[in-house]
């Protein structure tokens, strides 16, 4: 049973687990395959700490915290070994698109920012991703990483700004070259 004022881990888990495994696969840097270990190391964690407890930052904020120190751990041992996204997994994601032709735009664009978000920082990446991706306000994430709130909002600029370059000089792939074709022709 978890303290007065704490949230159970279990209760945690379930409400919480499809968050953390999409900011684990967001953050970066991990083998798909490991993705499921480290959540469970995640809620491990989080047990270990006694549960979450309301009043501090958000569940989804001090989940990413916890999450962010386990990858990083994990980096410190892979960082001889390079992490190959599986693009071709990347490509056939479901998409709404209407056709072929525009899912297959919007795969191109999804391994694009993948590959830009890589070239972030750990901590530039988690405040991006947190904000940007999930929504999360940025006193939820101050108050969960200990840093002041001016600190996040530095981070976020200097993360767009590096995000938005890194995606501009990524290499399109043929769709996004056939785009680009089109609209100087049609412009």
């Amino acid at each position: 049973m978890a303290p007065a004022g704490n949230t159970d881990t279990e209760e945690l888990y379930r409400e919480q687990r499809a968050f953390v495994c999409g900011f684990v696969r967001r953050v970066g840097g991990v083998p798909e395959d490991d993705v499921d270990d480290i959540v469970q190391e995640v809620f491990i964690m989080a047990h270990r700490k006694g549960g979450y407890v309301a009043g501090q930052a958000r569940p989804s904020t001090w989940l990413a915290q916890i999450a962010l120190g386990i990858v990083a751990n994990r980096r410190r041992f892979w960082h001889r070994r390079r992490c190959i996204h599986d693009e071709r997994a990347l490509a056939t994601a479901a998409f709404d698109g209407p056709g072929p032709f525009e899912r297959a735009a919007a795969a191109e664009t999804l391994v694009r920012m993948q590959r830009a978000l890589d070239q972030l920082d750990l901590e530039h990446r988690a405040v991006f991703v947190l904000f940007e991706l999930e929504g999360e306000p940025c006193s939820s994430i101050a108050e969960a990483f200990g840093i002041p709130v001016g600190t996040v909002h530095s981070r976020l600029s200097i993360a767009r700004a590096r995000f938005r370059k890194a995606f501009e000089q990524s290499p399109r792939g043929v769709i996004g070259r056939v785009i680009a074709r089109r609209e100087v022709s049609h412009g």
